[in-house]
């Protein structure tokens, strides 16, 4: 069967791994059994994806990012220099934790910035921006602005990037895709049009 991908020839692809459809893999990375990798991502410089992580379509993973098992990233998801995932809590060099890997979800949209680093168990939610050398050690609420160490929200973004602004009514305008979203009362942001 022909390959559909490019891959570099220094990088390595475990057998029974499934890469969809123009995804690109550079090198020196390493693409680990049982993982699932969508179409048309690209896997920069030293990436590893480790067995049984699962990237949605358009995912891009810049230089030096390891993505550990538990962790599952939805379309169009943007992961920064140097980022990094955790996926147990309580690490020992001397205690063997393989299969209490906790799970860490990655929703549509989202982007973590260079250096940052996500404490497994806390999901981030679609088009949440995540600041660069952030520690999230939370939840994070979709279209949330989210920076410092540990982390704090301290805005709303649109999904094309721009920070929000909202009027008297909770209602903010992206400036660049015109779409509309409302604050709701419970502290959620939705976008509306």
């Amino acid at each position: 069967m022909e390959k559909n991908y490019f891959a570099h020839e220094t990088a390595v692809i475990d057998a029974g791994c499934e890469i969809g459809p123009g995804t690109k893999i550079w090198h020196f990375s390493h693409v680990m059994p049982n993982c699932k990798l969508g179409a048309n991502c690209n896997l920069g410089q030293n990436v590893v994806v480790s067995p049984e992580v699962v990237l949605g379509d358009n995912v891009k993973v810049q230089n030096n990012v390891s993505i550990y098992t538990g962790v599952i990233c939805e379309d169009d998801v943007f992961l920064g220099p140097s980022m990094v995932f955790t996926n147990v809590t309580n690490p020992r060099s001397a205690v063997n934790r393989r299969g209490q890997y906790e799970r860490t979800r990655v929703g549509k949209g989202a982007s973590i910035g260079a250096n940052a680093t996500i404490v497994c168990g806390n999901d981030i939610g679609e088009y949440a921006f995540i600041g660069a050398g952030s520690v999230v050690t939370k939840t994070v609420p979709a279209y949330a602005l989210i920076v410092g160490n540990p982390a704090r929200q301290i805005g709303w973004m649109s999904s094309y990037g721009h920070r929000l602004t909202f009027d008297d009514n909770g209602q903010a305008i992206c400036p660049e895709s015109k779409e509309v979203y409302q604050l709701r009362p419970e502290g959620k942001v939705v976008r509306i049009a």
